[in-house]
Parts: C-alpha cells; sequence; structure tokens
C-alpha cells in the first residue's frame, strides 16, 4: 500500500480526559470516521480510518488464506424461504430487514452460513474434499434497536470474518484445534495477551433433537480441552443450531470483550440438504463449523482503538512515517525520500510548512503517527533521517537502513 498525504493535525493543549480514549472520541479526533442521522448505525469511514480498515481486512484475509482457507462471496439479498429453510427466519425475523419484489419476500443476510451451504452443495462432494475451508468478508445487517447502538460497537451494518469448515465428526478435534492456534497468534499480532474462554450450551429455543446436543457438546468440549483451552461454562447461550466456545479478549483498561467464536453445527447441514459421499458410496451430512476470529471489523477496529488509546502500532497507523522539514530548503530532499519509502510500501505523510519543527512532531504524535522523521541540512547531505519516536526514543538512520530497519515493525 502506497499513501502519500500532507498531514495537518491541531494539538490538543489540555490533558486527555477519562472520556477521550472512546473510541468515538478518537474518530472524530483523529479524522477515522462518523455516523449520522440519515444512517443510524451504520459508518461513514474516512479517507485515514479506511486505511486502518484495509490493512485489518487485508491482514485477516491473508491469515486465512494460508491456514488453508478459500475466499467467496454471497448474495446480500436472498430469498425469504432460503432464511425459513435454515431456521434464521424463525430466530432473527425482527432482527432482518425484508424487501419485496413482485410477490417474492427477500431478506438481506444477518450472517453467510446459509449462502455457504448453498456453494457447499452446488455440487457432488466426497469425502476426499473433506475439510472444506471457506472464508467470506460478509457484509451484514441487522435491526438492532436504536437504544443499543453504540458507535463501531454496535451497529445495523457491518462485516464479519465469517467462516465455515465442512468435515467429518472424526475431523472436527483438529479443524479445532487449528483455529484456536490461528487466533492466538492474530491476537498476540494485535498486541492483546489475557484471553477468555467460554464454552456456550443449548438454549431454550434450538433446532434438533437432544440427542444431536449431547454428540454436538460433547465433540466441541472434547476439542477445547485437547487444544488446551481453559474455558467457564455458559448454560443456554449456545447457537440454535449448536454449541460454541465464545473467545473474549482483555484490553488495556481491563475490559473484557467477546471477538473470536467456534461453532459446531450438526443442524443445518441435515436441514438443508448438505451431504457428501462417504467411502461406502452412502450419502452423509457433514459437520458445519462455524467460525470467526475478528466477529465484526467495525467493532473490532473500535477495540483496537481504545486498547491502543488511538497510538496504533506502525503496521496498523494511518500514516506510519512522517516526514518533516526543518527548513525550506528541505522541501525537495523530504519529497524524494517520501517517494523512495512509499515505493518500499510505507504509508507516508509529509509535512513542509513553514512552521516549527516542535510544532509538526507534536501534531504528527497526538494524530498517530508513530515515526517523525525529521530532515534537516545536516540530514540531507548525509542521505539520512533522524528519526523520533512516540516515546522519545531517538536515532539518525541512513534512507535505505531505515527502509530495511522498521520491516518488520511495519508489515505483517
Amino acid at each position: 500500500m502506497n499513501h502519500l498525504v500532507t498531514l495537518h493535525g491541531s494539538r490538543s493543549s489540555s490533558a486527555p480526559g477519562p472520556d477521550a480514549y472512546d473510541h468515538r472520541v478518537l474518530g472524530t479526533r483523529l479524522d477515522l470516521f462518523h455516523q449520522q442521522e440519515e444512517g443510524p448505525g451504520m459508518v461513514f469511514w474516512h479517507p485515514r480510518g479506511f486505511v486502518i480498515y484495509r490493512v485489518v481486512e487485508d491482514y485477516i484475509r491473508r491469515r486465512m488464506r494460508e491456514a488453508g482457507f478459500q475466499e467467496v462471496r454471497t448474495p446480500q439479498l436472498l430469498s425469504w424461504s432460503l432464511w425459513e429453510q435454515s431456521g434464521h427466519a424463525d430466530k432473527f425475523a425482527p432482527q432482518m430487514f425484508r424487501v419485496n419484489s413482485g410477490n417474492r419476500p427477500f431478506a438481506l443476510k444477518p450472517m453467510s452460513c446459509p449462502g455457504h451451504i448453498q456453494l457447499f452443495s452446488k455440487r457432488v462432494r466426497s469425502v476426499h474434499d473433506l475439510p472444506l475451508r471457506y472464508c467470506e468478508m460478509g457484509a451484514v445487517h441487522r435491526d438492532e434497536p436504536s437504544g443499543a447502538l453504540q458507535g463501531l460497537m454496535r451497529t445495523r451494518s457491518f462485516t464479519q470474518d465469517d467462516a465455515h469448515i465442512f468435515c467429518t465428526e472424526a475431523q472436527v478435534e483438529a479443524e479445532v484445534q487449528r483455529f484456536c492456534e490461528l487466533l492466538r497468534s492474530i491476537y498476540a499480532d494485535f498486541g492483546f495477551g489475557s484471553l477468555l474462554v467460554f464454552f456456550s450450551t443449548r438454549p431454550m429455543r434450538r433446532a434438533g433433537p437432544d440427542a444431536v446436543w449431547d454428540r454436538a457438546e460433547a465433540a466441541l468440549a472434547m476439542a477445547a480441552r485437547r487444544a488446551g483451552l481453559d474455558f467457564a461454562i455458559r448454560t443456554g447461550e449456545g447457537a440454535f443450531y449448536g454449541p460454541k466456545l465464545e473467545f473474549h479478549l482483555r484490553d488495556s483498561h481491563g475490559r473484557a470483550w467477546q471477538c473470536g467464536t467456534v461453532q459446531l453445527d450438526f443442524v443445518l447441514p441435515e436441514r438443508m440438504g448438505a451431504e457428501y459421499v462417504d467411502s461406502d458410496n452412502g450419502r452423509r451430512h457433514p459437520v458445519l463449523i462455524h467460525h470467526a476470529v475478528l466477529g465484526s471489523l467495525e467493532r473490532f477496529i473500535g477495540m483496537l482503538l481504545e486498547h491502543h488509546r488511538g497510538a496504533l502500532p506502525l503496521w496498523l497507523a494511518p500514516e506510519q512515517i512522517l516526514l518533516a522539514s526543518v527548513g525550506p530548503e528541505q522541501e525537495g530532499y523530504v519529497r524524494k525520500v517520501a517517494a523512495v519509502l512509499g515505493r518500499e510500501g510505507y504509508r507516508v505523510a509529509v509535512d513542509v510548512r513553514r512552521e516549527r519543527l516542535s510544532r509538526k512532531i507534536a501534531e504528527a504524535h497526538d494524530q498517530g503517527v508513530p515515526l517523525v522523521a525529521v530532515a534537516g541540512e545536516r540530514e540531507a547531505e548525509r542521505g539520512a533521517l533522524s528519526f523520533r519516536r512516540r516515546d522519545g526514543r531517538q536515532e539518525e538512520l541512513p534512507v535505505a537502513e531505515a527502509a530495511r530497519r522498521f520491516r518488520k515493525e511495519a508489515f505483517r
């Protein structure tokens, strides 16, 4: 990603108050996103905010691809009869946006699983095709009550990193273990360490007989234990089609947020007619594992902003490096170096205003820029930059060495 922009910030003269790190306040101060009455529960992403959104999205896409998932895309609008078949119409009807076309009712999807089952069922599958892993950055809509809406944390339109694994019952344990390892690695990259896990059992209102739920709960609990998870039980909090594991992250303020889920489903494949041919040429229903790493991208970005108090790490920051000139004589050098670092993939901003250097540095750090690279007469003569981090650390580096030095920290 190659971004070259001019960054003009405004420094706050007062110390942050108790609400200064609310993601909605940060979204305004850092010019990341906004919401307005004409789109209740929807998000207007500004250029700086959408850079963060795309960095997170691209990172997850790459990690899922490396984990053996094939990315797909399913329709936003599907016939109401499909949602009735899946059971979502019965469970989620009050939260679904409905629309009629002619005499036929449709609904915007609240989740992607029925669409992924359609993909699986489009052709005859063999046991040798399993496990089959699909993932989708699926835009979904849910008609949340207006009083429940809360910035990025609770919206009516959001993007889920929705993923599904079609597998045999014997493959469940290995697939759950693989996913748990993936979760831990991804959360660590985003700066989260503490992880709370809950096992949610069958709800009162559910699909499928108790015997099927007994098998599903036993299989998921065993897989979780084999994956080394220490979990607490949440009675009755499972999905209507199966039990689930919930992964809660603890942020820098000590608060816990639900993000990832693993849901084990013996119900929907049978209900929607998904089948594969086993080794004896018989027809069997696959087991379906629903899971997400982040849950909602919007909500996760809100968490990131609050967790890092707006000071995102280098690889997530909208502008990674601000190049600041000491005087007008260095403008040409600054722009030349910005082009060099931009070609290396860094997201670069420039500030060549006739303004005090101290002001440029303060404004850049106030806007969340992790690295300020100062170019004065001495640096220009040496083909170097003097780097200053938010924590006050400083070092002078030749441009070529700087491009190498920060690469591991700047790219995931």
